[in-house]
């Protein structure tokens, strides 16, 4: 059900670059709730459309790059699996940024509605450049750069 005051959503554009992982994951879960708006309501998806560019350039403090781990089971017997995010940024850099901001969302159908506005690609190309409007700025600067 939509209410005609969440009618018409920003878009956001988040460049990842040097941020801190949680940090910044914790900014776009703010933005995907629409927490940042004067007619947030807790039961609605009154939030923006949050892209992501340069997610395989986020940083993590800490050894979490070594030693944080993502487990999952396939299904079949023995099919417990485990990948380093190491690994995983490797293989698909985004899933690492869209995991950790999921997280940070109420675990409800609410939470499935906000992760289709959240759009996170790789690199600094995006498909959503004809959706923002022109001279659309990245919102966030880390103020905790990595180097």
């Amino acid at each position: 059900m939509s209410h005609k005051r969440f009618a018409n959503p920003l878009w956001h554009l988040i460049d990842a670059r040097g941020q801190v992982l949680g940090r910044l994951s914790t900014q776009i879960a703010h933005i995907l709730r629409g927490k940042h708006k004067p007619t947030f309501s807790p039961n609605y998806d009154c939030g923006d459309y949050v892209v992501v560019i340069n997610a395989a350039e986020v940083k993590l403090t800490g050894r979490k790059y070594e030693d944080k781990k993502y487990t999952w089971h396939t299904g079949y017997v023995g099919g417990l699996k485990q990948r380093t995010v190491k690994e995983q940024m490797n293989i698909k850099p985004e899933e690492v940024v869209r995991k950790a901001v999921l997280g940070m969302l109420a675990k409800n159908a609410l939470r499935d509605r906000l992760a289709r506005k959240l759009r996170i690609f790789p690199g600094n190309r995006h498909l959503h450049e004809d959706i923002l409007p022109q001279g659309t700025e990245c919102i966030l600067t880390s103020q905790r750069q990595l180097e």
